[in-house]
């Protein structure tokens, strides 16, 4: 039963006193975190992370530099983990999402190199590849019911060796000045000469006033339909916490050399994909067949059609990871996208999708790929061993997965 919370207790002002003004306050803190722990739990859990390495490694965490670097070398799992968030959130699952990213960087280079194809062109016939080998993996899923765990597997064995066949078992580049800048490249420097990059401030800028008038917007909407809000209070402290957090990347990619290329394609994927999970009907759909597939088919949601679209889209947004794989090093690589596909489903897991499907959210997919790409970066930094990062990601996948399972319970009961 929804409940109108605008004239609730929790927004009463306090009766008497400074003191009974804090513990209301802390009061009203821990009951929203509490309600609303699925959604701001990890978010909670990568600012802790980002603390703890600042602190372990003397700063270097937050370095100008190791920003920036940290959104290049995690570009391209961000974009996997937005695909693989909508797949998990079907339902489904998607294991050939590291073979496939490799198969379309070996396709590329095969074009640019070797066939000397004009780099816009072969970036859109590789977006095609991408969507074509998800559309036959989406087909044989939706419309055969053979269940994608096989299908894609199959696929994660099938474009692997396609990959080892294109390139010989040889590494091969290098690409053109204009891809290279896709994966490597930051926005061009404007206007006068100061200590930081203009186009970067205006663009933090924007995205602070975006994000307060969505907050708000949202806020507003769940008022309209007496749905649970947080109080306004824990909302005007959400509010700071944001704007400081977008703030404060903001400056420091400003002071070195501004914003990448790839972090502007990744924004422009977070909100319009947010977009269509939050307010399309395409959205809707995904979490209706994920969240109950029989009462979505009783509600004439055409879930093979849903199923299909979502793996076509999987595959385009491989095919552009793979893209910006192969930008970045510079050359197409045989072993290219090893593991890629475990990192972006444990993004999607961390970021809060439920196994059972139905749950999750595209920032969610961001921010599970920030927690590990923050541990991968802050071990790095602090001359960690690969074998303890592979135990420490694994047990941060447990954990969150853990978490999903409490929270579950603990709401049923």
């Amino acid at each position: 039963m929804s409940t109108d919370v605008t004239n609730s207790p929790a927004e009463a002002p306090p009766g008497r006193g400074g003191g009974e003004t804090g513990e209301n306050l802390v009061r009203l803190m821990i009951d929203g975190l509490r309600r609303n722990m699925r959604q701001y739990g990890m978010l909670i859990a990568l600012g802790l992370i980002v603390a703890l390495f600042a602190v372990w490694t003397d700063g270097d965490l937050l370095l100008p530099r190791n920003v920036s670097n940290l959104v290049l070398q995690n570009s391209y799992i961000l974009i996997l983990a937005i695909g693989m968030m909508l797949v998990i959130i079907a339902g489904h699952i998607d294991l050939s999402v590291g073979s496939l990213t490799a198969f379309v960087g070996s396709f590329a280079a095969v074009l640019m190199v070797e066939h000397r194809v004009a780099w816009p062109l072969a970036l859109l016939l590789c977006l095609v590849v991408g969507a074509v080998a998800g559309s036959i993996q989406g087909f044989l899923i939706a419309y055969l019911g053979i269940p994608s765990f096989i299908v894609t597997l199959a696929g994660m064995l099938l474009f692997r060796g396609l990959t080892e066949i294109l390139l010989k078992g040889q590494t091969l580049g290098p690409f053109p000045d204009g891809l290279q800048k896709v994966g490597n490249g930051f926005l061009p420097e404007v206007g006068p000469t100061t200590n930081y990059h203009n186009i970067t401030l205006l663009l933090g800028l924007a995205v602070i006033v975006f994000v307060v008038l969505q907050e708000v917007r949202d806020r507003k909407r769940q008022q309209e339909f007496t749905l649970d809000v947080l109080p306004a209070k824990l909302f005007a402290l959400k509010l700071v916490a944001l704007v400081a957090a977008v703030l404060t990347v903001t400056m420091l990619l400003a002071s070195y050399k501004g914003a990448p290329i790839v972090l502007l394609i990744l924004g422009v994927l977070v909100v319009g994909y947010g977009y269509v999970m939050r307010n399309a009907v395409f959205g809707r759909h995904i979490y209706a067949i994920g969240g109950n597939l029989p009462a979505a088919k009783l509600s004439g949601v055409k879930d093979k059609k849903v199923t299909f679209y979502v793996f076509l889209n999987m595959g385009m947004l491989a095919a552009l990871a793979g893209l910006v794989v192969a930008a970045r090093l510079n050359a197409a690589s045989p072993k290219a996208g090893l593991n890629f596909e475990l990192e972006a489903i444990a993004s999607s897991f961390i970021g809060g999708a439920s196994m059972s499907g139905g749950v999750g959210t595209v920032l969610g997919a961001i921010i599970g790929g920030l927690v590990l790409g923050v541990l991968n970066n802050g071990m790095n930094l602090l001359s960690v061993g690969t074998d303890w990062q592979q135990v420490i990601k694994g047990l941060a996948l447990l954990a969150a997965v853990g978490f999903d399972v409490w929270n579950k319970r603990k709401s049923g009961s």
